[in-house]
């Protein structure tokens, strides 16, 4: 056969093949799905460039993605115009409880959030032994005084919020700290060989029960007992779970502590997670690259290391954070006693640590008052420690916030404006940063002041730093709230708009998604959402929230018996 004859061939086969698959497309039968999103700008969540086309769901699964012709479904979504991507993963949350008072999850589902992860702090469980208010927040009483703590383990804990309904799925980790104090209540000596072995057990059984890793939290300095966290990380390891850790001192001493989680994933063998990377204090501005470079030179040596961080320069935290250890020794409890006491108020408006930990935190035109522990001061709420002096016509500010914290017991919650921008953008660049609200599903009833990263995070991100600022793209963005979530939690099956992965999908407007509260007026919900489904159910329905709660708990590695392969119930 000559060249020429094969080349028009050639041609005649692919006419023909194009032909036929014309023909199929015109005389297919339509395939019926329960959802079919169709026309839209489709970030499948793997950082690849958006591409159009449709995603069909059935049975609460990604059943195609692509340009699919002759399709039939119960409810078709026109979403030209409109960006497809996964549900966003929030790897930090306080949500445990809040959930337990509003299945919901207002402030999370309606900018596209379908997973929050729980934990850190204290985790839900386990609860052997302990009072059944131990645990409460002071910070959200009233949202919490409903809510009754009649749960033990994780297991039951995950019950009760699937049958009361939930709008989002949960994972949770299980916190050391809450293990010790089971164990060992506020005791802060080191553990007896006895006393770690229940700690095991416990943390054993918790990786059973569906905990994903353990979590710890640090307010400055890493851990006293180093030794007791890698023999609990090291349980966790041979689950198959994973350690997160909260670094408190954020610039002061986080060569140490960081220097610590690279240890743990060293030692114990396991992946490795940061809470919110960031760094506080206007002298501090422009370090955080040292961390940067020592988290990647940990990375270059074989280590599973990843951090979050949530796109803001303002924290939120108890007022405790900056008090003297001294002072706080022993629990809440005996430092609402101490407060009492005006030799101690005295002695703690001198201390240094005082001084030196409260200009770190914004000094007092930084810090506010965000939720008071007691009605006689909520008229201070969303006002600045100078402000407060001013209006009660106190001299020094520092005798204003002992005095505040005295007469509440200690229990105040503030938001404090000690963050750079620059250093912000610049850990959102780290391909290895995820996005993450260390926020609460809440609603706009909530008490107080919160901050506005409980309802904007995630669409704060996607328009002030991707739309506004190009401080990462689209594509990048969406990465860090989907797929890198899911591989840093170890999830095999959400994060990403994938064939056969469960139907967690957000539908936005690029060109209007983005925050409409502010530090002032922080209660007011995200915009640009226009539908959201979890678990292949519609929750968020043309910006709307449809009520139902399809939510469920998300069980970890350890949960699965063998030859299961589904990472929930």
């Amino acid at each position: 056969m000559t060249r020429k004859n094969a080349v028009i061939m050639a041609g005649a086969i692919v006419a023909i093949g194009a032909a036929a698959f014309a023909a199929r497309r015109l005389t297919a039968q339509p395939v019926a799905y329960d959802v079919v999103i169709g026309g839209g700008h489709i970030v499948d969540g793997t950082g690849n460039p958006w591409f159009d086309g449709d995603v069909a769901i059935k049975d609460g699964r990604i059943a195609a993605v692509g340009r699919l012709p002759a399709t039939t479904a119960t409810r078709a979504i026109d979403a030209r115009g409109l960006v497809v991507a996964p549900g966003f993963i929030d790897l930090h949350t306080h949500s445990d409880i809040p959930l337990l008072v509003d299945g919901t999850a207002q402030s999370k589902v309606r900018q596209g959030v379908t997973i929050d992860v729980l934990g850190e702090s204290t985790s839900v469980a386990p609860r052997d032994g302990l009072a059944p208010d131990a645990g409460r927040d002071f910070a959200a009483e009233a949202e919490q005084a409903t809510v009754t703590f009649d749960w033990t383990t994780f297991s039951q804990y995950f019950a009760r919020l699937e049958r009361q309904g939930i709008s989002v799925n949960v994972i949770s980790h299980v916190a050391a700290e809450q293990v010790r104090r089971v164990v060992m209540g506020y005791d802060s000596r080191p553990a007896t060989a006895a006393e770690l072995d229940r700690m095991k057990t416990l943390v054993a059984r918790s990786m059973r029960e569906g905990a994903w890793g353990l979590v710890t939290r640090f307010e400055s300095g890493g851990p006293e007992h180093p030794e007791e966290i890698i023999e609990l990380a090291k349980v966790v390891s041979s689950y198959g779970g994973n350690y997160t850790s909260h670094i408190g001192s954020e610039g002061f001493q986080q060569d140490r502590e960081l220097g610590f989680a690279i240890r743990v994933a060293d030692e114990a063998k396991l992946p490795v997670h940061v809470f919110h990377l960031k760094i506080r204090g206007r002298d501090n501005w422009g370090t955080v690259g040292k961390y940067v470079t020592m988290i990647e030179e940990a990375r270059a040596r074989g280590l599973d290391i990843t951090a979050n961080q949530y796109p803001y320069t303002a924290m939120f935290h108890g007022w405790s954070a900056f008090f003297p250890v001294w002072a706080r020794e022993g629990g809440p409890a005996k430092f609402a006693e101490r407060l009492k006491d005006p030799a101690i108020r005295e002695r703690i408006t001198h201390d240094h640590d005082f001084i030196t930990w409260s200009k770190e935190h914004g000094g007092w035109d930084g810090i506010v008052m965000a939720r008071s522990g007691s009605e006689k001061n909520r008229r201070y709420e969303g006002l600045r420690v100078a402000e407060i002096a001013k209006l009660r016509g106190d001299s020094d500010p520092a005798d204003t916030c002992v005095t505040l914290m005295a007469e509440d017991g200690g229990r105040i919650a503030g938001i404090f404006h000690a963050m750079s921008e620059d250093d912000v953008r610049l850990v959102m660049r780290r391909p290895w940063v995820a996005i993450a609200s260390d926020g609460s599903a809440i609603n706009l009833e909530a008490a107080g002041v919160p901050h506005p990263r409980n309802y904007s995070t995630n669409a704060r991100a996607l328009g002030y730093y991707v739309r506004d600022q190009a401080v990462v793209t689209l594509e990048d963005a969406i990465r860090k709230m989907t797929s890198l979530p899911a591989q840093i939690l170890g999830l095999r099956d959400r994060g990403q708009l994938r064939e056969g992965f469960v139907a967690d999908v957000s539908v936005f407007d690029p060109a209007t998604i983005g925050e409409t509260n502010s530090f002032e007026k922080p209660k007011s919900y995200a915009t640009g959402v226009a539908y959201v489904l979890v678990n292949g159910t519609l929750v968020i329905d043309r910006g709307n929230h449809t009520g139902a709660r399809p939510g469920r708990a998300i069980l970890g590695p350890g949960s699965r018996p063998p030859g299961k392969t589904s990472l929930s119930h």
